[in-house]
């Protein structure tokens, strides 16, 4: 396994390995904002969640490592985030999967989570590239991919056939080894202290 499940902290959150025992909280946080109900968005409804974390858990065995978001302030699940479609012969791999709670919005929580994820590819496993991807209508999505100092490699069009039967495009971003070290500068300056 290229990428170890471990457990990733900082000072605002702490990335646990995802488990079933998470399952109970993820739905309480899941209903704070009802971000399910977002078309554009794949988000877990409270009574998807356990199908949702056990698929999660699955993926584990190849390599994708999900996590449950933990705020430090509160103490509790506020979200979740993994690496997926990881690419280990050629040190890539993408972020995503990330929701929370409408309560830890605009606040430190998802800085230093993309801040863990990146720096533990980057600097931990010599990663070449990190990619993110999201709907090509979800504005609120793209824009904070774009404040992590990520580039548009461009979109996938008709790229998923989405719960209501519309057709997803799909916009492409990344960040590229060479540009780590500005990223990370970026994403500390948004951090408070």
């Amino acid at each position: 396994m290229w990428l170890p499940n471990e457990l990733l902290e900082g000072e605002h959150v702490a990335l646990e390995p995802l488990a079933e025992a998470h399952t109970a909280d993820l739905q309480t946080a899941v209903r704070d904002g009802e971000a399910w109900k977002l078309w554009y968005a794949s988000v877990p409804s409270p009574e998807a969640m356990a199908d949702y974390v056990r698929a999660a858990i699955e993926g584990a065995e190849a390599g994708n490592i999900a996590y449950a978001v933990r705020a430090k302030a509160t103490g509790r699940i506020v979200g979740t985030t993994r690496y997926y479609g990881v690419d280990a012969p050629n040190r890539r791999a993408l972020i995503g999967y990330t929701w929370y709670a409408n309560a830890v919005r605009r606040t430190p929580v998802n800085t230093e989570c993309k801040l863990l994820l990146l720096g533990n590819l980057f600097d931990n496993h010599n990663a070449v590239a990190v990619e993110f991807r999201t709907h090509f209508l979800n504005q609120a999505s793209r824009a904070a991919i774009e404040r992590l100092g990520a580039k548009l490699d461009g979109i996938l069009r008709s790229h998923q056939i989405m719960r209501d039967g519309s057709l997803r495009d799909t916009a492409v971003y990344s960040i590229i080894a060479t540009e780590w070290p500005a990223a990370r500068m970026n994403l500390l300056s948004k951090l408070p202290g």
